[in-house]
């Protein structure tokens, strides 16, 4: 069965395109058929992991309701990218019948060609991130250890009740990921009160600051290519492998 997981924090800054595409990347290089999918407007993880331009976006597939254009990134591994016109469909589809299931409805026809189908939300509980929280089967939330981040997960978690009860009952938080780890006071404190309230919803693995992977867009790869000697390329192949046990 597919895994169609939604990477999404209302926060920004928290390494949600880091992590979607480094464990892509992973994810590929292990065998999987990896679906990338971004729906942020900014497009940081189109532009992080290729220089081509492309003659059609996801953007396009919304509007028109049809053919979503996936393009390929490496072996076992192709994207549907992002443009900044994305950020007119919030408003161009909110008076549209069924806004919320444009992006299940996409899915649909190209669900048997892959293992995993992640989605890169923008920082926002707008329509885009509706939309994959209403087609996903699990969310991963990428959270730094700190205390306004940790406290602005519950209203990421009213929008997932609410979705669960009128659009997606399958969609389950399957995962917490602990990101920017400085191994701070604050950070142990924040770690001890997820995993209590959580339990192993939270991830074990705990992604590191590490400067290489604010540095690998700019080469236009993922961690694991630009640096795999890295911190950040080893916690990410971590979060990978555990990711595969779940």
């Amino acid at each position: 069965m597919v895994h169609v997981i939604a990477m999404a924090n209302h926060k920004g800054g928290v390494a949600k395109t880091s992590t979607v595409s480094a464990v892509g990347d992973i994810l590929a290089s292990m065998g999987k058929r990896v679906l990338l999918v971004d729906l942020d407007p900014q497009s940081n993880l189109t532009e992080s992991l290729s220089l081509r331009d492309y003659d059609r976006t996801v953007y396009d597939a919304f509007r028109e309701r049809r053919d979503l254009p996936i393009f390929p990134v490496k072996k076992n591994l192709d994207i549907v990218p992002s443009t900044i016109d994305l950020a007119a469909a919030e408003m161009e589809l909110a008076a549209t019948i069924e806004r919320e299931t444009i992006l299940a409805d996409l899915l649909e026809p190209v669900l048997l060609r892959y293992d995993y189908i992640l989605l890169d939300c923008p920082p926002s509980l707008g329509l885009l991130t509706l939309n994959a929280l209403t087609a996903a089967t699990d969310l991963y939330v990428p959270l730094t250890a700190e205390a306004l981040p940790s406290r602005g997960l519950q209203k990421l978690l009213d929008i997932v009740a609410l979705v669960r009860r009128r659009l997606n009952r399958n969609l389950q938080l399957s995962g917490i990921i602990i990101t920017i780890w400085n191994g701070t006071n604050l950070n142990k404190q924040v770690e001890a009160a997820l995993r209590e309230r959580f339990g192993d919803v939270v991830f074990k693995t705990r992604i590191r600051k590490n400067v290489s992977i604010a540095e690998a867009p700019l080469a236009y790869q993922s961690i694991v290519s630009f640096a795999p000697r890295s911190n950040g390329a080893a916690d990410y192949s971590a979060l990978a492998a555990e990711i595969l046990t779940r």
